[in-house]
């Protein structure tokens, strides 16, 4: 599969629906702007949609997993088998993610792009085993382009199954060991920030630890930094399979029209990828939360966007966005749901 596809033009807001929604946020039943935030996002998703009432009930969550070579430099805490155990684990619904996918109704699936150890067929992961892990990057390119293509493809595939599903949102998460180091790397290469403000402990790295990751880093870039003449060349040379589908999922969602709930560290360097090669897809995303991970503040400042949540959470998986999903539920329920001053005959605020 070509990769031609990642540059088709995003869909457009619905400038009408958007101005539907400020017009019936001044009606409701509160003082102007006294929901905050919440105002704001039910009206973006107004936009979204195409709508008066949006409604993020029908959401998508889909765990992408891999394997990084870079772990044989010693960068992270755990080791690369955790990987495989924690895709099994997925699939028995035991993880943070599942519980909180349960908890909002929304519907899950992980999408295995190749581990070390082999797995077998399992119920909730879909097998699009691209390679055993990517190469180490630190000695070579990560993939080549062939693998690249397919990791994206699997991302747009994804996003094509959450459409089918009638999916009203679109939130993706992540699963790899050593996958913190990828995505520094992309990172610092995206925005042109030193790999010191952005690195840090991952899994559970002491400071020696995050010292040395942050030397592997710095070393890749360098080694690799003539040939990084893109955003596809920097996603194939110090990318992770799961990042490279992210980015193809955000930019699919954004394509046909989806909204989109950007989770932590991880997919927040997808989303930096996505938006330098589409620049208006961060009309379509919504960021959950602050990253525990240093450099997680740096990137949302290069994306000149904010957060919804800040709980400290540093797990990955996509669990940030499960949590912060009941935020953007909270934000359509009070917009769909209040009445307003003349339904509800209530007296508007003195002239």
């Amino acid at each position: 599969m070509t990769l031609e596809w990642i540059n088709q033009p995003l869909a457009a807001l619905d400038n009408n629906a958007k101005e539907h929604g400020i017009e019936r946020q001044g009606q409701l039943t509160k003082p102007p702007g006294s929901l905050g935030s919440l105002e704001t996002m039910a009206v973006r998703l107004c936009a979204m949609q195409g709508v008066d009432k949006p409604s993020v009930d029908n959401a998508q969550v889909v765990v992408f997993a891999a394997d990084h070579g870079v772990a044989a430099e010693g960068v992270s805490a755990f080791p690369q088998v955790v990987t495989g155990e924690m895709v099994k684990n997925f699939s028995r619904g035991r993880a943070a993610i599942c519980a909180l996918a349960r908890q909002n109704n929304a519907k899950f699936e992980v999408v295995n792009l190749g581990t070390i150890v082999d797995l077998s067929v399992m119920e909730n992961i879909v097998d699009n085993t691209v390679m055993p892990g990517t190469s180490n990057f630190a000695q070579q390119a990560a993939m080549t382009l062939a693998q690249l293509s397919q990791a994206m493809a699997a991302g747009k595939a994804a996003v094509d199954r959450a459409v089918a599903n009638k999916a009203t949102l679109f939130i993706g998460g992540d699963m790899g060991i050593a996958n913190t180091s990828a995505a520094t790397a992309l990172t610092a290469w995206a925005t042109s920030q030193s790999v010191a403000s952005l690195v840090g402990p991952g899994t559970g790295l002491d400071a020696q630890g995050v010292s040395h990751k942050s030397q592997v880093i710095e070393l890749a870039l360098a080694k690799h930094a003539a040939a990084m003449t893109s955003p596809l060349e920097a996603l194939r040379h110090v990318g992770g399979l799961e990042i490279a589908a992210l980015t193809a999922a955000y930019l699919r969602a954004a394509q046909v029209g989806m909204a989109i709930l950007v989770d932590g560290f991880i997919t927040t360097s997808a989303a930096i990828l996505a938006a330098k090669i589409q620049p208006q897809i961060a009309d379509w995303m919504f960021f959950a939360h602050a990253s525990a991970e240093p450099g997680h503040q740096t990137m949302m400042a290069s994306l000149g966007a904010d957060t919804i949540l800040d709980l400290g959470m540093r797990l990955g998986e996509g669990s940030g966005a499960g949590v912060a999903l009941s935020i953007l539920k909270s934000a359509c329920v009070t917009h769909n749901e209040m009445a307003t001053f003349a339904e509800a005959a209530v007296s508007e605020k003195s002239a």
